[in-house]
C-alpha cells in the first residue's frame, strides 16, 4: 500500500526523522507479507509489521538507528522459539534511516504515485540510502526482492499506483459507511454521487478517495480503467438499472456489485433479457452484495460484508501477480545458517 508514502513525507515536513522499516521477505506463516512497510519516529509509529513481539524488536532497533551510526541494518527473525510468536515463519527486515532534509524529495514520490506513476527502490549493502525512480506505471507488477546474503545483500521494491481501482456510486448512509472502511487500505476510491454535499469535508479524505459530483456517472463507468471493480449504492433504481447496463457492456472489470435484494435482481434479470443482454452476463453480477454469512443490515454491517468480498478480489490478484514476478526472476536469497535470534549488518 502507498499511503504510508504521504505519510512519511509529512512526518518529515514536521521536521522528525524516521526509520522506513520493510518486511524484504516472509518465509512460512508470517504476521504479515513481504513488502509491507511501517514508519518508526522517536516517540511514535505508523502502520504495523504484524504486532507482536516482532514488531517490538523492529521498533527497538529502528531507534538505535534513529540515535546515529549505520543508516540501514537487515534483520532476520525466526518467530517461533526466540520471539515466541505461535506463527512460526521467518522474517526478513530491512531498516533504512530517512532524514528531515529528504522531505522534498519524498512529497515528490508521492506526488508521482498520486498521478499514477511507478516508483522503484534499489538498496545494496553497504551504501548510505536507497536509490529512488519514478516510471510510467505500464507493464511493471509491484514487487518485493531480497537477494543475496546476511553480509551483501540487495533489495528491490516496485509500488504501482494504487493497483486496485474501486468505483462506487452512490453517497448514502451504506456507501459513506464502506468509504470509511476501504480508506485506510490503499484501494483507488472513486467515490460518484450528483449530491456533493454528500462526501463532506473533502480535504479531510486520504489521496486514495476522490470525489466526484456529477449527473452522468455512466461516463465515468465508461472511462474507468480495465480491472476496475464496480459497486452500485445509489438511492434510485432507475438509475442503478441504467448504470448495470453501462457496466455489462464492459468485459474487462474485475468485480460488479449492486446492493439489492434477490427479488431486485430477478426484476433487474428479467429486465435485462429484454434489452438483449445475455443471461450468460448475469453471472457477472454480485446481487445481493457481500461475503456470505451476514445477514445484518446496519450500513455499517453491510460495508464490512461487501469490503471483505473486495478484499477477496484482492488477494486473488494478488496472488497472480506474486506468480508472475516469480516466473519472472529466477533469484533466490541464500538463506545463511538457522538462528534464534536476530542478526544483522
Amino acid at each position: 500500500m502507498s499511503h504510508w508514502m504521504q505519510q512519511l513525507a509529512q512526518r518529515l515536513a514536521e521536521g522528525k526523522d524516521q526509520v522506513l522499516v520493510t518486511v524484504a521477505r516472509a518465509e512460512g506463516s508470517t504476521p504479515r507479507d513481504a513488502g509491507t512497510v511501517m514508519l518508526v519516529g522517536v516517540d511514535d509509529t505508523h502502520d504495523t509489521i504484524g504486532g507482536g513481539h516482532l514488531e517490538w524488536e523492529a521498533i527497538a532497533m529502528a531507534r538505535v538507528l534513529l540515535a546515529g551510526g549505520s543508516p540501514q541494518a537487515l534483520l532476520r527473525f525466526s518467530l517461533g522459539a526466540k520471539l515466541g510468536q505461535c506463527c512460526g515463519g521467518v522474517v526478513w527486515l530491512v531498516l533504512e534511516r530517512i532524514l528531515v532534509a529528504d522531505a522534498p524529495a519524498w512529497q515528490q514520490r508521492a506526488l508521482a504515485l498520486r498521478e499514477g506513476l511507478v516508483v522503484t527502490r534499489q538498496l545494496q549493502s553497504p551504501s548510505h540510502g536507497s536509490d529512488w525512480q519514478c516510471a510510467p506505471a505500464a507493464g511493471h507488477v509491484a514487487t518485493t526482492q531480497l537477494e543475496g546474503d546476511l553480509k551483501m545483500w540487495s533489495l528491490t521494491q516496485t509500488w504501482l499506483p494504487f493497483p486496485f481501482t474501486v468505483m462506487l456510486v452512490g453517497a448514502g448512509h451504506v456507501g459513506a459507511a464502506l468509504v470509511h472502511v476501504l480508506a485506510p487500505l490503499g484501494i483507488k476510491l472513486f467515490w460518484i454521487d450528483e449530491r456533493e454535499d454528500l462526501f463532506g469535508d473533502q480535504s479531510a479524505w486520504p489521496d486514495n478517495v476522490q470525489c466526484m459530483a456529477t449527473d452522468t456517472p455512466e461516463s465515468e463507468i465508461a472511462a474507468a480503467a480495465p480491472g476496475s471493480c464496480f459497486l452500485l449504492m445509489t438511492h434510485n433504481h432507475s438509475l442503478d438499472f441504467e448504470l448495470c447496463q453501462a457496466i455489462l457492456k464492459r468485459d474487462d472489470f474485475d468485480y460488479f456489485g449492486m446492493i439489492g435484494s434477490h427479488s431486485k435482481r430477478a426484476t433487474f434479470e428479467h429486465r435485462l433479457r429484454d434489452r438483449g443482454v445475455s443471461p450468460e452476463r448475469f453471472k457477472d453480477m454480485i446481487c445481493p452484495i457481500g461475503v456470505s454469512g451476514i445477514t445484518a443490515k446496519e450500513p455499517a454491517a453491510i460495508a464490512i460484508a461487501v469490503a471483505a468480498q473486495l478484499l477477496q478480489v484482492r488477494e486473488r490478484r494478488q496472488v497472480l501477480g506474486r506468480r508472475l514476478a516469480h516466473t519472472s526472476n529466477d533469484h533466490s536469497l541464500v538463506d545463511p545458517p538457522s538462528s534464534l535470534s536476530p542478526e544483522r549488518l
